[in-house]
């Protein structure tokens, strides 16, 4: 028995199990998070919760520990299912639960595009008390009445924000058509706009809002960084950014071309990468990865798929060869530096004409983006430099604006950026996004 009221310290007073104490004490999670602290004594009471908190800030525990501990009182009386935006998080998520719950006998089924459905068919005839899924499969499963969802006890939306947003948001709606009215519905994010607060709040009963930090907020750690370059100049600043940086490096691009397409110039600029987009396979991708992870490749060229949660730790610097095609997106994109407690950085790259979109940016973080000259870059014929004299100063002389009215909201899987040449009198490559909050310039466009 776990006695040792010192093991498990922070853990001790939220209402866990003893048995669970000493599973967290044995990984070694020893001090909950603040958004774990305030989370874990009002789900283990079953309290519908939406909970607002930093990217890396262990959200999967806050939702996942009080989860565990219900299924085992409950004794098979109901299941937990948990909604993700991708089939990484998926898997994420899966490893982390059972971590935690294995050694109790947690059985888990993740339902992902990708693999083969009779291996997922066979995963659910078990005693399955989590279901772990994407949207489209567990609608695939639902059609072919290979999963049953009217057990479901514990319902939690993970990047609650894409999964209420215009792409997943009538899979949602059929999904909770599914599930019992009588439940607990969790709901986790680090950006929530009103928009996406309002259509939650219709699925859920007397919410507790927990926020630890304003929407949009990002960590400290993370310091900020502005190139405005012309676009056919980006490969040669990469060049000497990456020969700048010799850490693990992860490159965000908007579409799975324009991810390919980089990941070749990299390799060709002699270092080692691999890259993560839709067109690549669930095997293709987690081997990307898991190489990134081991530092069989140093650079990682992704599309919006590795934004959300995916926890590799150690990463240097966060690259934005393209900017996202939302401001929230830029929240969720830079979370994969500055974890665990490490100090991260995030370099963008911008065009002339995307002023209005760092402007955005800068509104929900609410953070001066510092600027940077474009240095000399070898093999560009004429190098022509941008450089804002309102943000000339060095990044510890911008200090973050006025906290703004608290906005909760958005997350979904991946975005479609659809290219058109600038030329004078047409329409600019980005579209209002209605899920803004006055934010223009900003509109999610299709899946990847």
């Amino acid at each position: 028995m776990f006695n040792d009221t010192n093991k498990g310290s922070g853990f001790q007073n939220l209402g866990i199990a003893p048995k669970l104490l000493e599973i967290l004490y044995n990984l070694k999670f020893t001090q909950p998070t603040p958004i774990q602290q305030q989370s874990i004594p009002a789900a283990i009471e079953g309290k519908d919760i939406m909970g607002i908190a930093q990217t890396g800030t262990g959200k999967t525990l806050a939702f996942g520990i009080p989860m565990i501990q219900r299924l085992a009182q409950n004794k098979g009386k109901f299941k937990g299912l948990v909604i993700l935006p991708t089939r990484e998080l998926a898997v994420q998520v899966n490893e982390t639960l059972k971590k935690v719950g294995m050694s109790i006998g947690l059985k888990t089924a993740v339902l992902i595009g990708g693999e083969q459905m009779g291996r997922q068919i066979r995963s659910l005839h078990g005693n399955v008390h989590i279901i772990i899924a994407t949207p489209g499969r567990l609608i695939d499963h639902l059609e072919r009445k290979t999963v049953n969802l009217q057990n479901i006890g514990i319902l939690v939306l993970d990047e609650a924000d894409r999964m209420l947003d215009m792409g997943f948001a009538p899979q949602i709606k059929r999904i909770m058509q599914q599930v019992p009215k009588s439940r607990q519905t969790m709901l986790f994010s680090a950006t929530m706009p009103d928009t996406i607060v309002q259509i939650a709040k219709t699925f859920m009963t007397l919410p507790l809002r927990i926020e630890v930090a304003p929407q949009g907020t990002t960590t400290e750690l993370v310091t900020h960084e502005v190139f405005f370059v012309h676009r056919e100049n980006k490969s040669a600043l990469l060049k000497t950014i990456l020969a700048d940086y010799k850490g693990s490096i992860l490159v965000f691009c908007r579409t799975k071309f324009g991810a390919k397409k980089v990941a070749k110039v990299v390799r060709d600029f002699g270092h080692t990468s691999t890259e993560i987009h839709s067109n690549r396979s669930l095997s293709q991708r987690l081997a990307a990865l898991e190489g990134f992870k081991i530092g069989r490749f140093r650079i990682l060229v992704a599309t919006d798929i590795a934004a959300r949660g995916i926890d590799v730790k150690g990463i240097q610097v966060v690259l934005n060869y393209d900017l996202p095609a939302t401001a929230e997106d830029y929240v969720h994109r830079i979370g994969r530096t500055g974890r665990a407690g490490k100090d991260g950085h995030t370099i963008s790259f911008a065009t002339p004409d995307q002023r209005s979109d760092i402007r955005s940016i800068e509104r929900l973080i609410r953070i001066n983006l510092p600027i940077s000259k474009t240095p000399e870059l070898k093999g560009s014929d004429q190098i022509r430099t941008y450089h804002s004299q309102s943000n000339t100063s060095s990044q510890h002389d911008h200090q973050r604006h006025s906290p703004t009215v608290h906005l909760p909201d958005s997350d979904g899987d991946a975005y479609r950026y659809e290219p058109k040449h600038f030329h004078k009198g047409r329409r600019s490559n980005f579209r209002r996004n209605p899920h803004q909050n006055n934010r223009s310039n900003f509109k999610p466009r299709g899946r990847y």
